[in-house]
């Protein structure tokens, strides 16, 4: 698959950056001289961690060069490196690891997070936002293209299968069964788009990625046609022109106590 595109990505900085903001609100945390951010993109999320706490080492972690360029560009004082989430080690304890819109592309939750809570110093917290957005038209109907006659050939199944979350109850009971106290929260956000073109040019960045990989060019262009028009009824204009996107997210704040 081809690099993350970071100019593409920040066109919605605002609307990506938000619940990037929410998640740090709700950490209980003053006193932080180690932070990580994991999948830290552009460097967007990686700069308010910076700003809450401006004399701690903040580090960010990404798997993309371009986005990983972009970030030191913008945060010349932070770190960065290029690393895989799954097997990353801190070099010692963090105050706070932050995954803002990350982890919803890897597997094995089940191990993944009680890993990251032993990179964590006890008191400090373990932070995280994912796209719950499975169920939502503008990804079902994804699936749905690339299912039909025209593409099946052209687009694997395992290319476009983004897995699904966990459930609520699960995370609430992996993190503490690490060792945990938990505060965990899902909000919806609606966010008016021009029209359904621009719901393309938002997952474009994002979630449309897998489904564009192995096509060519015109491949491309045919199959962001077929899904458009799909979008277009599912996304009918409201009252003023515009139409809502609806985004529902899953937000989990891991207090590490023992």
């Amino acid at each position: 698959m081809q690099d993350w595109n970071p100019q593409l990505y920040r066109q919605f900085e605002s609307e990506r950056t938000r619940p990037a903001r929410e998640l740090l609100e709700r950490i209980p945390l003053t006193d932080v001289h180690f932070a990580t951010d994991l999948g830290c993109g552009p460097g967007n999320s990686t700069e308010l961690l910076a700003q809450a706490w401006p004399d701690a080492v903040i580090t960010g972690i990404d798997s993309s060069a371009a986005m990983l360029e972009q970030a030191h560009e913008r945060l010349p004082a932070c770190t960065f490196l290029q690393a895989d989430i799954r097997t990353w080690q801190a070099n010692q304890p963090q105050q706070v690891i932050y995954a803002n819109a990350s982890l919803q592309w890897l597997t094995d939750h089940h191990t993944l997070l009680p890993h990251l809570v032993e990179q964590l110093d006890i008191g400090g917290a373990l932070a995280i936002q994912m796209p719950d957005n499975l169920d939502e038209a503008s990804h079902s109907l994804m699936r749905k293209v690339a299912a039909s006659e025209r593409w099946q050939a052209h687009i694997s199944p395992q290319a476009a299968d983004r897995k699904r979350l966990l459930s609520t109850e699960q995370y609430y009971d992996l993190l503490s069964d690490a060792g945990c106290q938990v505060d965990i929260w899902r909000t919806t956000y609606y966010h008016p788009m021009a029209d359904a073109q621009a719901i393309i040019t938002w997952l474009r960045a994002t979630g449309l990625r897998p489904f564009l990989a192995g096509l060519t060019e015109q491949q491309q262009a045919d199959f962001l046609h077929d899904y458009h028009q799909a979008l277009m009824p599912a996304y009918p204009p409201r009252s003023n022109g515009q139409v809502l996107l609806a985004f529902p997210r899953l937000f989990m704040v891991a207090v590490r106590t023992h």
